[in-house]
Protein backbone atom coordinates (compact mmCIF):
# COMPACT_ATOMS: atom_id res chain seq x y z
CA UNK A 1 0.00 0.00 0.00
CA UNK A 2 1.41 3.35 -0.98
CA UNK A 3 0.79 6.74 0.82
CA UNK A 4 -1.48 8.14 -1.50
CA UNK A 5 -3.85 5.23 -0.77
CA UNK A 6 -3.32 4.80 2.57
CA UNK A 7 -3.92 8.36 2.62
CA UNK A 8 -6.99 8.30 0.56
CA UNK A 9 -8.71 5.50 2.36
CA UNK A 10 -7.99 6.98 5.63
CA UNK A 11 -9.64 10.38 5.06
CA UNK A 12 -12.96 9.01 3.23
CA UNK A 13 -12.95 6.55 6.20
CA UNK A 14 -12.71 9.47 8.67
CA UNK A 15 -14.90 11.63 6.45
CA UNK A 16 -17.94 9.06 6.71
CA UNK A 17 -17.68 8.46 10.59
CA UNK A 18 -17.93 12.20 11.33
CA UNK A 19 -20.82 12.37 9.25
CA UNK A 20 -22.82 9.42 11.13
CA UNK A 21 -21.51 10.89 14.72
CA UNK A 22 -22.86 14.93 12.89
CA UNK A 23 -25.98 13.14 11.84
CA UNK A 24 -26.60 11.44 15.69
CA UNK A 25 -25.30 14.84 17.49
CA UNK A 26 -27.48 16.73 15.71
CA UNK A 27 -30.67 14.49 15.50
CA UNK A 28 -30.67 13.73 19.89
CA UNK A 29 -29.60 17.47 20.23
CA UNK A 30 -33.15 18.67 18.59
CA UNK A 31 -35.23 16.25 20.34
CA UNK A 32 -33.88 16.37 23.95
CA UNK A 33 -33.61 20.43 23.53
CA UNK A 34 -36.07 22.26 26.02
CA UNK A 35 -37.07 26.11 26.50
CA UNK A 36 -38.11 26.84 29.72
CA UNK A 37 -39.60 30.39 29.44
CA UNK A 38 -40.05 30.98 33.08
CA UNK A 39 -36.48 29.75 33.97
CA UNK A 40 -35.44 33.87 34.14
CA UNK A 41 -38.40 34.22 36.82
CA UNK A 42 -37.06 31.42 38.50
CA UNK A 43 -33.53 32.28 39.05
CA UNK A 44 -34.77 35.59 39.84
CA UNK A 45 -37.06 34.03 42.60
CA UNK A 46 -34.33 31.99 43.89
CA UNK A 47 -32.17 34.79 43.95
CA UNK A 48 -34.36 37.20 46.18
CA UNK A 49 -32.11 38.09 49.28
CA UNK A 50 -34.48 38.98 52.38
CA UNK A 51 -32.20 41.58 54.31
CA UNK A 52 -35.15 43.54 56.02
CA UNK A 53 -37.58 42.43 58.78
CA UNK A 54 -40.48 44.35 56.93
CA UNK A 55 -40.20 42.72 53.57
CA UNK A 56 -40.09 39.38 55.37
CA UNK A 57 -42.83 39.98 57.12
CA UNK A 58 -44.81 41.04 54.15
CA UNK A 59 -43.96 37.57 52.14
CA UNK A 60 -44.79 35.58 54.77
CA UNK A 61 -48.41 37.20 55.37
CA UNK A 62 -48.74 37.10 51.84
CA UNK A 63 -47.70 33.76 50.55
CA UNK A 64 -50.07 30.91 52.22
CA UNK A 65 -48.36 28.17 54.11
CA UNK A 66 -50.58 25.68 52.57
CA UNK A 67 -51.73 24.87 49.49
CA UNK A 68 -55.16 25.69 48.89
CA UNK A 69 -57.49 22.73 48.63
CA UNK A 70 -59.26 21.30 45.31
CA UNK A 71 -62.79 21.30 45.32
CA UNK A 72 -65.41 19.71 43.27
CA UNK A 73 -68.69 21.56 42.43
CA UNK A 74 -71.43 19.35 42.55
CA UNK A 75 -75.15 19.64 41.19
CA UNK A 76 -77.54 16.81 41.62
CA UNK A 77 -75.08 14.55 42.90
CA UNK A 78 -72.88 15.01 39.50
CA UNK A 79 -69.61 16.74 39.16
CA UNK A 80 -69.99 20.33 37.18
CA UNK A 81 -66.66 21.14 37.88
CA UNK A 82 -63.32 19.58 39.69
CA UNK A 83 -60.61 22.76 40.18
CA UNK A 84 -57.36 21.12 41.08
CA UNK A 85 -55.16 22.56 44.00
CA UNK A 86 -53.52 25.65 43.22
CA UNK A 87 -50.35 24.37 44.05
CA UNK A 88 -50.67 22.42 40.65
CA UNK A 89 -51.81 25.26 38.70
CA UNK A 90 -48.57 27.59 39.45
CA UNK A 91 -45.62 26.73 37.95
CA UNK A 92 -43.35 28.37 40.02
CA UNK A 93 -44.77 27.04 43.36
CA UNK A 94 -41.46 25.45 44.42
CA UNK A 95 -39.53 28.65 44.11
CA UNK A 96 -42.66 30.79 45.86
CA UNK A 97 -42.29 28.34 48.97
CA UNK A 98 -38.61 28.73 49.12
CA UNK A 99 -39.02 32.31 49.22
CA UNK A 100 -41.63 32.18 52.33
CA UNK A 101 -38.85 29.86 53.98
CA UNK A 102 -36.39 32.08 53.45
CA UNK A 103 -38.32 34.65 54.66
CA UNK A 104 -39.36 32.55 58.18
CA UNK A 105 -35.94 31.20 58.75
CA UNK A 106 -34.54 35.01 58.01
CA UNK A 107 -37.12 36.42 61.06
CA UNK A 108 -36.51 33.08 63.28
CA UNK A 109 -32.96 32.97 62.80
CA UNK A 110 -31.33 36.92 62.22
CA UNK A 111 -34.19 38.82 64.20
CA UNK A 112 -34.35 36.22 66.49
CA UNK A 113 -38.83 36.78 66.56
CA UNK A 114 -41.22 34.30 67.11
CA UNK A 115 -42.25 32.47 63.45
CA UNK A 116 -45.31 30.45 65.38
CA UNK A 117 -48.49 32.69 63.45
CA UNK A 118 -46.61 31.92 60.24
CA UNK A 119 -46.61 28.06 60.73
Amino acid sequence: MNLVQHTFESLHLGAWVNQLQYRKFSRTSIKRSKIDLLAPLRKWLDNVEIDNSDFAHRICQLIPSQCPFEREIKLLGRTIVKIPPMCKLNPLYNEVIALRFRAICYLADICGEDVSIYC
